[in-house]
């Protein structure tokens, strides 16, 4: 794939950049270890003074960058506004915890007499070079919640991010330095994913965190392992969104429609199967479909647009994929379905029931405004119908009664639980998944300690 910006909305390519060379990334390799050794021993109000300048530039920065990225991915660039806004956030709540994230742990005295030791102190001290490879559906929030953990650690990043928002990726390189941070401590390798290996098996490049498809998890986990470096692994996501009884359906059907088509569909943690009790089915079912067709299909760029274009026209393609095998198997396609006639890469908000297992769209994940309605007879078979993926990112449940909750709770195989209210990531919890979602943890004090060394430090009297 060239490195290329290439608007989703018409399909024109506005810029395209040459890879980097060796002797360029064997130069930036070389800076990364370089710094690594000074800026590790820099203090944390340092981190900091520099971390909230950077925040204080992005929201400066909102307007331009905004619209950077929705012509490089076609995010409604109200969205995009807001993706901004949220990293700016994240970077001042790093700012602002870290130290005390990080601070020394002291065992219980009595294990510390134990030991025969006068003092035991666990500290956290950062491994050095890491490489993110990082997506395109949030090309700043995805970044920069590896890099303001990463960067308030002591740690520098690497970042090879996805070829078609490479201005996206050159802004943050140049929003670090304009920070204050020194030039080696977040640097952007515009480089094609055939580079990814033999910058991982480098022994300058400490870790890798990657967030994209199970493929790229599977082949960067492998070098990684056979490397014996350390990893974090955000991959695909079919997030159950299950609605009982005692839902406020209104609501309900209401963030339905929104955690279905956030950033056009194009999210991990999107809810993507809809599993209702039969008793509410058909009146969510008239709801959320209403939803969905009410939305404004339109130009990225323009404030009124709801849904704007997918990002590639690969990825329009094997949405439709999984629309057509689904509606030859018995599919019944409730609203859209068909992609619109026109320029650029738009497939219309779709709505499926009647999913069976020997669907694809049942086990694989749909990354556009399609959602899959499922009936479940009651709270045992919707627990069943939610884990029967191979997937276990997030999930979204629906419910007034503290003992489903509960049950929900203990049973949904998921990294999270969100109830009554639409999964999101917040700097303050961790995130992550179980089963092909990955494994690790990104934000909170668990995402800042990921790539940290863990050190105990004894002390004989």
């Amino acid at each position: 794939m060239p490195i290329a910006t290439v608007n989703p909305a018409n399909g024109e390519t506005l810029k395209t950049y040459e890879a980097m060379g060796e002797e360029e990334l064997e130069r930036r390799l070389q800076l990364a270890e370089a710094t690594f050794r000074t800026y590790r021993t820099t203090s944390f109000a340092d981190r900091a003074r520099m971390m909230n300048k950077a925040a204080d530039l992005l929201d400066e920065d909102q307007q331009e960058i905004g619209r950077v990225m929705s012509t490089e991915m076609g995010k409604p660039v109200k969205q995009a506004r807001a993706e901004a806004a949220k990293c700016a956030k994240a970077m001042r709540w790093y700012a602002e915890r870290a130290e005390g994230l990080l601070a020394d742990e002291e065992p219980p005295e009595a294990d510390v007499t134990d030991s025969g030791a006068s003092r035991v102190r666990v500290r956290y001290r950062p491994l050095g070079p890491v490489l993110a490879v990082m997506p395109w559906n949030f090309p700043l929030w995805q970044v920069i919640r590896f890099a303001a953990p990463a960067l308030m650690a002591g740690n520098v990043g690497l970042l090879k991010h996805a070829s078609n928002v490479p201005q996206t990726a050159l802004y943050l390189e140049d929003l670090f330095h304009r920070a204050g941070f020194t030039e080696g401590c977040f640097q952007t390798l515009l480089i094609g994913s055939g580079a990814v290996d033999d910058i991982l098996r480098d022994e300058r490049v400490k870790a890798a965190t990657l967030t994209g498809s199970e493929p790229a998890g599977r082949a960067v986990a492998a070098t990684a392992g056979e490397m014996i470096k350390k990893t974090v692994l955000e991959l695909g996501g079919s997030d159950p969104y299950v609605v009982m009884p005692s839902a406020d359906l209104d609501r309900a059907a209401r963030v339905a429609v929104t955690a279905r088509v956030q950033n056009n569909g194009q999210s991990c943690i999107a809810a993507k199967r809809f599993i209702v009790h039969a008793d509410v089915y058909d009146a969510f079912a008239e709801k959320f479909v209403a939803g969905m067709r009410a939305l404004t299909i339109g130009d990225p760029l323009s404030e009124d647009t709801e849904i704007g274009p997918l990002a590639s026209e690969q990825g329009r393609k094997d949405l439709e994929e999984l629309v057509d095998d689904a509606r030859r198997s018995g599919a019944e396609v409730l609203c859209g379905g068909r992609r619109p006639d026109g320029p650029g890469w738009y497939y219309p908000p779709t709505v499926l029931a009647g999913i069976g297992r020997e669907m694809r769209i049942h086990r694989e994940e749909a990354f556009g405004p399609v959602a899959t309605l499922y009936r479940a007879a009651d709270l045992d078979e919707a627990v069943l119908i939610a884990n029967d993926s191979p997937f276990g990112l997030s999930s979204n449940v629906w419910t007034r009664d503290d003992n489903e909750v509960e049950r929900f709770a203990r049973d949904l195989e998921a990294g999270a639980v969100y109830v009554n209210g639409m999964t999101a990531s917040h700097p303050a919890f961790p995130f992550g998944g179980v089963k092909r979602s990955g494994y690790g943890r990104e934000l909170s004090g668990h995402g800042i300690r990921e790539f940290c060394n863990i050190t105990t430090v004894w002390q004989g009297a």
